[in-house]
């Protein structure tokens, strides 16, 4: 009998061990004015940088807003070569960056920021799911990489395709897979507006092919789209007639900034334990 106690207990033991631990590397989205460009050095500079971030100290409905950092400008590296020629210096920005603030822009979006109704992205370069404000003339995309199982390295896998959703005023107008510098473009609004998407490269998680990956601790996956879009005609015009601010919107997938705390469970769960097996032992 003692001897079936001891083994459940190690059983049990060795199974919060294995509780997933489900962190990521930290992404920091700041908004700015870029102040230089090299395409020598491969990077991006960002000057007087403002941090987005959402407080929920006001209820279970959060608010996000670009707040002042203490650094004066962040530097980082390009997702594509795309960007040297959608970005100029005293283009507003939107961008995130991998791991900290600067150094790896995954991410980079300008912005059309004229109108007193809030901010659009026009341009974009970089991860679509990492940033918080929505493209021009009520455009959307909802977009989802198919890995190739056969390339899958710890948490994330190569993507073979991406299947891309043009989504218009919420509804969706437009879908189609798409390979490596493969692209799309919308137009059938008859409004002057257009949009157009290049799946440059990509990721999954692996968790999609190998279901015992699910709780594996790693980075997660990260995709290069280069987005364009011409906003209608009367864009400008429509908005300015309405010139009552839009809140910012909150990212549809939340953006971890810190290891999840299952894995310290895991370790008092296993402390505790022990102390069971050593309490078993004297008897």
């Amino acid at each position: 009998m003692k001897q079936i106690t001891v083994i459940t207990i190690l059983i049990l033991v060795l199974c919060l061990c294995v509780l997933p631990a489900a962190a990521v590397i930290q992404e920091v989205t700041v908004k700015g004015t870029v102040s230089a460009i090299s395409q020598d050095k491969n990077s991006l500079t960002i000057e007087n940088p403002l941090q987005y971030g959402c407080s929920y100290s006001s209820g279970n409905t959060p608010v996000c807003s670009f707040n002042v950092m203490s650094e004066t400008s962040l530097t980082g590296s390009v997702p594509s070569d795309s960007a040297y020629t959608m970005f100029k210096t005293g283009d507003t920005v939107v961008a995130t960056s991998l791991g900290g603030a600067g150094g790896t822009w995954i991410t980079i979006a300008k912005l059309y920021n004229a109108l007193p109704a809030g901010e659009y992205v026009t341009g974009l370069v970089g991860d679509l799911g990492t940033i918080p404000t929505p493209l021009v003339g009520d455009f959307a995309l909802d977009v989802t990489t198919v890995p190739d199982c056969t390339t899958c390295f710890g948490t994330t896998c190569k993507a073979t395709t991406t299947d891309v959703n043009v989504l218009s005023s919420g509804e969706r107008v437009l879908k189609e897979t798409l390979g490596p510098r493969e692209a799309l473009m919308y137009n059938g609004r008859n409004d002057g507006s257009s949009i157009d998407v290049t799946f440059v490269k990509g990721e999954s998680s692996s968790a999609t092919c190998a279901s015992g990956v699910a709780g594996m601790t790693g980075p997660q996956p990260v995709s290069v789209y280069i987005v364009n879009i011409v906003p209608p005609i009367d864009f400008t015009q429509k908005f300015q007639e309405t010139p009552t601010p839009t809140p910012t919107p909150v990212p549809t997938t939340a953006v971890p900034t810190k290891k999840s705390g299952s894995l310290p469970l895991a370790v008092i769960g296993a402390a505790g334990l022990g102390a069971a097996l050593l309490a078993c032992r004297r008897k």
